[in-house]
C-alpha cells in the first residue's frame, strides 16, 4: 500500500494545488475522467465558445432595427464543434501530459476511480481493470459534480444518441433539427439560446411558473417573456415520461397547464441541475461529513477531519469555477503554511447566466432584501435610457440596484443585457470592498458614452444617503458633494 504527503482527487481547480512549495512532498493525483473538470471539459469554457457564435448569430437577425440589412445562412455544427474541442481537448491532453511527464516527479497520477475504504485510505478503481489502495498525510477533496439525470419511466429505454446531458449535447455529429430542453435554470437557458440561434426548433419544458426562478423576480419575469416569444417555452410543465418516437427521435409526454399532451424532437436534453459528488467517495469511511448533499467545511475549507480539505463543487454552495480557483488558492496556501490560515471570502460572489439576454447577478435578491431588512433601497436604470442604449436601440436591457438606506452600501445587483456580465464587475468590486454607493457614482470618470454609464446612472438614483469624498479623490479644492 503505497503513502503519500498529500493526495489530490479530482484535477479541475484542485488540480492547480502542486506548485513549487510542494516539490519535496510526495503527492497523488486521482481522476477517474478528462483532466481540467467540470470547467473545461463539459462546463464553463465549451459552452461560452458554443454561445459567442449564437451571440453573433442573434446580432445579426436584430440588425434590422439599426439600418443595417444582413443575411444569415445557416449555422455549420461541425465547424463551430471542431473549433471548440479542437482547443480543449488539446488543453486537457496537455494538462494530463504535464502531471504524468518528467516535470512534476514527485506526482503520480492514478487514472481511476477512488472512494475512501478507511481513515485516510483511497481505493482507486484503475481505468485499465486493476484497483490501488493509498494512504495519505492530507487529502485535498475536489470531485466536483455531475448532472442530475431525474428517473423518468422509458428513459432507461432510450437510444444513448438521442437523451443527453449538458455533458454529452455539446460532441453531437450533427445540428439536430429540433430539440426538447427540460430545466429551467441556467445550463438550461444557455443551451436553448444556444440551439435556437443556430436554427433549431426548440421546446423548453419548465417545472415552475418562470425560467430562472432563483433570480430576482425583475430580470426572471423580463427574461421568461422575452424567450417565450423566440421559441416554445412551456411553464408547469411536468415530464411524465419518454419514448422512442414514431420516426426516430424522442416523443416526450407531459403534463401542464392544460392537462395532458406530448412533444416529439430529435433530441432530449435533460438541464436540469448539478449535484456535488460528495456522495459517491463513501468520506464517511474517513470520518468526512456530508450536509445538504455537500462535504462540510469551515471557513479555511478544513473538514472535520485533521489534514482533510475540500474545495469547489464538491463542498461549496456556489457551483462557480472562479470560486473553486479561490478555495483552491485558499487549500494551497493553508497546506503550505498551517500556522497562518487563510479565511476563505465568500463576500459579493457573482454569478452570469450567458443566453440573450445576457444576465449578471451578484448579492441578495430583492425578496431576500425585504427579509432581512423592513425598507431596502431599490433602482433600475435601463439600457435604453443610455447613450449607448439608443446607439443599440436596446429596449429591454436594465440595472437593478438594492441597496441599505443606512449605510448606502449595495447589497444586491441584477443586470440584464448586452454584456452584462461585465457590466456588473464594478459593482462587484464597490461590493466587495464595501464602497458606498454614491461615493462609487461621483468618485470616479465613467467613459461617455460607454455601457458602464447604466450603471453609473442606477448608483445615482439608488436612494440612500448622500456621501462626502476627501478632495483628492476628486480633484478639487475641497471637500465635493457627492449627491
Amino acid at each position: 500500500m503505497r503513502h503519500f504527503d498529500l493526495v489530490i482527487i479530482g484535477t479541475g481547480s484542485a488540480n492547480s494545488i502542486p506548485g513549487p512549495e510542494f516539490d519535496d512532498w510526495s503527492i497523488a493525483v486521482v481522476e477517474a475522467d478528462k483532466f481540467g473538470g467540470t470547467c473545461l471539459n463539459v462546463g464553463c469554457i465549451p459552452t461560452k465558445m458554443y454561445v459567442h457564435p449564437a451571440d453573433v448569430l442573434t446580432a445579426l437577425r436584430d440588425v434590422a432595427d439599426l439600418g443595417v440589412h444582413a443575411t444569415v445562412q445557416d449555422a455549420d455544427w461541425t465547424a463551430i464543434r471542431d473549433r471548440v474541442f479542437g482547443r480543449i481537448d488539446a488543453i486537457e491532453a496537455a494538462g494530463r501530459a504535464y502531471r504524468t511527464g518528467d516535470e512534476t516527479p514527485n506526482i503520480t497520477v492514478f487514472e481511476g476511480f477512488g472512494a475512501f475504504t478507511g481513515h485516510k485510505q483511497l481505493e482507486i478503481q484503475l481505468n485499465d481493470g486493476g484497483v490501488e489502495t493509498i494512504t495519505g498525510d492530507r487529502f485535498v477533496i475536489g470531485a466536483g459534480s455531475r448532472a442530475v439525470v431525474p428517473d423518468y419511466p422509458g428513459l432507461d429505454d432510450m437510444p444513448l444518441d438521442v437523451v443527453h446531458t449538458s455533458d454529452t449535447i455539446m460532441r453531437i455529429e450533427q445540428l439536430p433539427r429540433s430539440l426538447v430542453v427540460v430545466g429551467g435554470g441556467y445550463i438550461a437557458a444557455e443551451f436553448a439560446h444556444v440551439f435556437d440561434a443556430y436554427g433549431t426548433t426548440v421546446t423548453q419544458l419548465v417545472r415552475g411558473p418562470r425560467v430562472l426562478k432563483h433570480h430576482d423576480i425583475d430580470v426572471s419575469t423580463a427574461f421568461t417573456e422575452l424567450v417565450g416569444k423566440r421559441y416554445d417555452l412551456r411553464l408547469q410543465t411536468e415530464v411524465t415520461s419518454v419514448e422512442p418516437g414514431p420516426d426516430g427521435g424522442v416523443l416526450v409526454h407531459l403534463d401542464g397547464p392544460d392537462g395532458p399532451g406530448q412533444v416529439q424532437a430529435d433530441l432530449l436534453l435533460i438541464a436540469t441541475g448539478r449535484v456535488s459528488n460528495a456522495d459517491r467517495l463513501n468520506v464517511d469511511a474517513t470520518g468526512v461529513p456530508v450536509a445538504h448533499g455537500r462535504v462540510v467545511v469551515d471557513e479555511h475549507q478544513r473538514t472535520p477531519v485533521d489534514g482533510i480539505f475540500a474545495l469547489g463543487d464538491v463542498s461549496s454552495p456556489y457551483a462557480l469555477k472562479h470560486v473553486a480557483n479561490h478555495e483552491a488558492r485558499v487549500v494551497k496556501h493553508n497546506l503550505a503554511h498551517p500556522d497562518e490560515l487563510m479565511v476563505t471570502n465568500h463576500k459579493a460572489v457573482p454569478a452570469g447566466v450567458f443566453t440573450h439576454p445576457q444576465i449578471a447577478s451578484v448579492g441578495c435578491t430583492e425578496a431576500e432584501a425585504r427579509d432581512s431588512c423592513e425598507d431596502p433601497a431599490i433602482a433600475i436604470q435601463r439600457y435604453g435610457d443610455t447613450a449607448n442604449g439608443w446607439a443599440r436601440e436596446d429596449t429591454t436591457g436594465f440595472v437593478k440596484l438594492i441597496g441599505d438606506r443606512s449605510t448606502g452600501l449595495i447589497i444586491g445587483a441584477h443586470v440584464m443585457g448586452p454584456e452584462a456580465a461585465t457590466v456588473i464587475q464594478p459593482i462587484i468590486q464597490a461590493m466587495a470592498f464595501d464602497l458606498p454607493a454614491h461615493q462609487m457614482a461621483r468618485g470616479q470618470y465613467w467613459i461617455h458614452p460607454a455601457l458602464p454609464e447604466v450603471v453609473e446612472n442606477a448608483l445615482l438614483q439608488l436612494p440612500v444617503p448622500p456621501v462626502r469624498v476627501q478632495p483628492e479623490r476628486v480633484g478639487a479644492a475641497g471637500w465635493a458633494d457627492m449627491e
